[in-house]
């Protein structure tokens, strides 16, 4: 099983840290494989400008040097700890209305994507790529803080594009969607290492980006919440208080 964490924010957009400092904090852990996934905020938008004016999203003119950045890094990541490291984007569609807001997350991008695009054209783009598709954080947290609530809601039309849909997102779990039926995964939406103690996912696969993508679009996965502190002898997946899923992490 590998450890693999699939949502990180870097100082490219809204993340207090830097790629080398994710790659050293996460490798001197021992994960397996993680992703790089800075917010792409639409050009358009208001929300999207606001955004682009405080340096709080990649763009075109950012975008070359952030995958050269990841790229350089994810080699080193390699050697020093045999940790794969994924280039990928936040499409972020903010809204003043939290019915109207979209985040999904494109794992194992290569080339630039418009966030301005509609939801399907995104998506059907960075198929085209081979990444991963995401949904992120796409249910209500209860926190005061804008919601992204679109992707859920117009869950029936882009289920078909969607690789998988977050049940968990860095403290939160989402029990409906775990009991959609859909494919999920846990990530821990990571913007600064205070949150590190997240939700994190136990991948079945080799360490090779095609057969970690097979294994997430073919639930051979495992959410786990990490502990920095904390052995992790077994798996206790939790959904408000209530344990639901418990394996051996070997097994």
């Amino acid at each position: 099983m590998l450890l693999c964490d699939f949502h990180i924010h870097s100082r490219h957009s809204d993340g207090h840290h830097s790629i080398p400092e994710l790659i050293d904090h996460y490798g001197k852990r021992g994960f397996d494989c993680i992703a790089i996934t800075d917010h792409l905020c639409e050009e358009s938008s208001l929300l999207g400008r606001g955004a682009r004016f405080l340096g709080r999203t990649l763009t075109r003119n950012s975008f070359p040097a952030y995958l050269e950045e990841i790229d350089r890094e994810s080699r080193r990541a390699w050697n020093r700890y045999s940790m794969l490291v994924l280039p990928g984007v936040e499409i972020t569609k903010n809204h003043f209305s939290n019915a109207r807001s979209a985040h999904y997350l494109g794992v194992g991008i290569r080339d630039w994507v418009d966030p301005d695009t509609s939801l399907v054209d995104g998506l059907r783009e960075l198929k085209a790529q081979g990444a991963l598709t995401v949904a992120a954080h796409p249910l209500g947290t209860d926190d005061f803080e804008a919601q992204t609530l679109q992707l859920w809601q117009q869950r029936s039309e882009l289920a078909p594009w969607f690789d998988a849909w977050e049940a968990g997102s860095g403290k939160k779990t989402f029990p409906a969607v775990l009991q959609s039926g859909l494919p999920y995964i846990a990530n821990s939406d990571l913007h600064h290492l205070k949150q590190f103690e997240s939700w994190k996912t136990l991948v079945d696969a080799e360490k090779d980006r095609a057969d970690i993508f097979d294994a997430i679009r073919n639930q051979r996965i495992r959410p786990w919440f990490y502990r920095e502190q904390e052995d992790p002898p077994c798996l206790k997946i939790q959904i408000r208080g209530k344990r639901f899923h418990e394996a051996s992490l070997g097994a």
